[in-house]
């Protein structure tokens, strides 16, 4: 049995929960990163971007703008964000520069996303790409 740490303590965590949950946050740089990472992931264009090159592996702006249905100028203000957050990385292939994805955790979390591990929250979810077919594997990441 723990006490909490106020002037009128009271006698908590019989079985020692409070206890673990307090030992599995991370320290608050760490908090921070992850709170960056879920803000940047919760806006609709910056998720389709990031999955469309979770797709494809690397892709060019004006290409992934079609793929997601967005101008070009939306695209690369997006991009920008996510490059500047370290989830995204360019490099210039002659004329073309292209972007993949660069932060582990995120491409982690894509991967469970196509695989089915992070379930759908509501029922007509649908997994992108499937409405009109994977092209998954066609070009390798």
């Amino acid at each position: 049995m723990h006490l909490s740490g106020d002037a009128d303590a009271v006698a908590v965590d019989r079985d020692h929960r409070v206890c673990a949950a307090i030992e599995a946050l991370p320290d608050p740089a760490t908090m921070h990163a992850w709170v960056s990472r879920f803000a940047l992931l919760a806006d609709p264009t910056r998720l389709t971007l990031l999955l469309c090159i979770h797709e494809v592996g690397e892709i060019c702006v004006s290409d992934l703008a079609l793929a997601a249905g967005l101008k070009d100028s939306t695209t690369s203000q997006a991009l920008r964000l996510l490059r500047a957050q370290n989830l995204v990385s360019a490099h210039r292939d002659g004329r073309v520069v292209r972007y993949r994805l660069a932060d582990p955790v995120v491409v982690d979390l894509l991967d469970r996303i196509h695989t089915g591990e992070a379930a759908p929250l509501g029922a007509a979810a649908i997994t992108p790409g499937a409405a009109r077919g994977s092209h998954r594997g066609a070009s390798p990441r």
